[in-house]
C-alpha cells in the first residue's frame, strides 16, 4: 500500500466528513494486527504502528520476558506464545531483563498487499462508524431547540426534512392544521426528540408542539433572550389559538407590549409564521385571582373568586357579551385559560351564584 497516497486519501476523508483521524489509525491498526495473525500463522501478540506522516506501516511481535515459562503457564491470563526466556531475550536486547516487555520488527515484506485490502474495509467501516458519531455530536443538544431544513421527500404519514448531515421525521400529524408543505422549500421546525438508534440520530419534529412557538418567541423578542422579559408559559390549540403569558421584574418594562412590538410588528411575524394562528399575550401576575383575569382575554368584564388555592379552583363570573367571550367559541378561551394558569375554571353567571345561595360583592 502507497503510505502517503493513504494519507492523503485520509485527510480528504477526514475533512469532508468531519471526523478524527486518529479514530481511523486506531482502527486500522486494529484490524491489522487481526490480518497479521490471520495471513501470516502468527500466535504471538503483536502490534501494528502506522506512521501518521508517512503511512509506513511496521508490525512488532510483542514479548514478556520471563525465567522459566513452564512457571507462568498456571497463570490463564498469559499468552504463552508471547512469553520469551531470558536468555532469549538477551539475543534481542542485550539489557533485557525479567519482567521486561520487549518487541522485535517482523514487518513481512508482502504486506502491503494484505494492508490495501484490509484498508479498504476499515476505512468504510469505521468512517461510517465516525460519521455516525460526529453527526450525533451535532445534534447532541438541540432537542427542543429551533432547527431550520429543506422538505426533502414525503410517504404516506411523514415529511423527512434536510438538515444538512441529517434528515429529520416531521409527521404530517406534528403539521399546523391547515398548511401546504412544498417540496424543497426551506422550514422551520422544532426538534421533540432526538435519539441514537446506531444507525444515527433518530430527529422527530413538530410545528404543533407548544415550544414550536416557545422558540418562534424567542427568536423574534430580544427582550426574552436577554432575560429582561421572562416567559412565564405557553398553551396552544395549533393552529387555532394560543396563549402566552410574560412578566417583567422591571417595573418599568412593559412586558406585553415589548412582545406585541410596534404596530404589531413582532407579533404579526409570528402569527405568519404559524399561518394567521391567534395569540393572547396577557400578563403573568403572582396573585392568582388577577392571572386568570388577564388569562381569561378579550373578556375584560370578569370577577375571579379563589375557591381552593391548594387543588387550583376557581370561579369567573360574568355576564352578557363578556360572558361568551370568557368561554370562547366552543369553550376554547377558558380551556386555555385553565391551561395556562393550572386553575381548574368555573364559569358561572351572577345569576347562578344567587340560586346556589352565593351572593358575593366585587369592588
Amino acid at each position: 500500500m502507497d503510505g502517503k497516497a493513504f494519507i492523503e486519501a485520509l485527510d480528504v476523508l477526514a475533512k469532508e466528513k468531519q471526523i478524527d483521524k486518529e479514530i481511523v489509525f486506531n482502527a486500522m491498526e486494529l484490524a491489522l494486527c487481526s490480518a497479521y495473525k490471520k495471513n501470516f500463522d502468527s500466535k504471538t501478540n503483536v502490534r501494528v504502528d502506522i506512521n501518521r506522516d508517512t503511512g509506513e506501516i511496521k508490525v512488532f511481535s510483542i514479548y514478556n520476558v520471563v525465567n522459566k515459562i513452564e512457571e507462568s503457564e498456571e497463570d490463564c491470563s498469559v499468552d504463552i506464545d508471547s512469553l520469551i526466556l531470558l536468555k532469549d531475550a538477551k539475543d534481542m536486547k542485550k539489557d533485557a531483563k525479567v519482567g521486561d516487555v520487549i518487541e522485535e520488527e517482523v514487518t513481512p515484506k508482502d504486506f502491503g498487499r494484505v494492508a490495501t485490502s484490509t484498508a479498504k474495509q476499515v476505512l468504510t467501516q469505521k468512517i461510517r462508524e465516525a460519521e455516525r458519531t460526529s453527526i450525533m455530536d451535532e445534534f447532541n443538544g438541540k432537542e427542543d431547540e429551533l432547527l431550520v431544513g429543506i422538505v426533502s421527500r414525503e410517504d404516506a404519514n411523514n415529511y423527512f426534512i434536510d438538515l444538512g448531515r441529517a434528515h429529520g421525521i416531521l409527521p404530517k400529524a406534528e403539521l399546523i392544521p391547515g398548511e401546504e408543505i412544498k417540496m424543497g422549500s426551506s422550514i422551520k421546525v422544532y426538534a421533540t426528540k432526538i435519539e441514537d438508534t446506531g444507525k444515527g440520530p433518530l430527529i422527530l419534529l413538530s410545528r404543533t408542539h407548544y415550544g414550536f412557538l416557545k422558540r418562534l418567541l424567542e427568536n423574534q423578542i430580544p427582550e426574552l433572550k436577554e432575560g429582561i422579559i421572562t416567559l412565564h408559559g405557553v398553551v396552544r390549540e395549533a393552529g387555532s389559538r394560543s396563549k402566552i403569558a410574560v412578566y417583567s421584574e422591571n417595573s418599568k418594562v412593559d412586558a406585553v407590549g415589548a412582545c406585541i412590538g410596534e404596530k404589531s410588528s413582532r407579533i404579526l411575524s409570528i402569527v405568519k409564521e404559524l399561518g394567521g394562528e391567534k395569540l393572547d399575550i396577557v400578563l403573568y401576575d403572582k396573585d392568582p385571582a388577577k392571572f386568570i383575569k388577564n388569562a381569561l382575554n378579550p373578556a375584560k368584564d370578569v370577577n375571579v373568586i379563589i375557591t381552593d388555592d391548594k387543588h387550583g379552583q376557581a370561579i369567573v363570573v360574568a355576564e352578557g357579551e363578556q360572558l361568551s367571550l370568557a368561554i370562547g367559541k366552543k369553550g376554547q378561551n377558558v380551556r386555555l385559560a385553565a391551561r395556562l394558569t393550572k386553575y381548574k375554571l368555573d364559569i358561572k353567571t351572577p345569576e347562578e351564584l344567587k340560586e346556589e345561595g352565593i351572593n358575593l360583592r366585587f369592588e
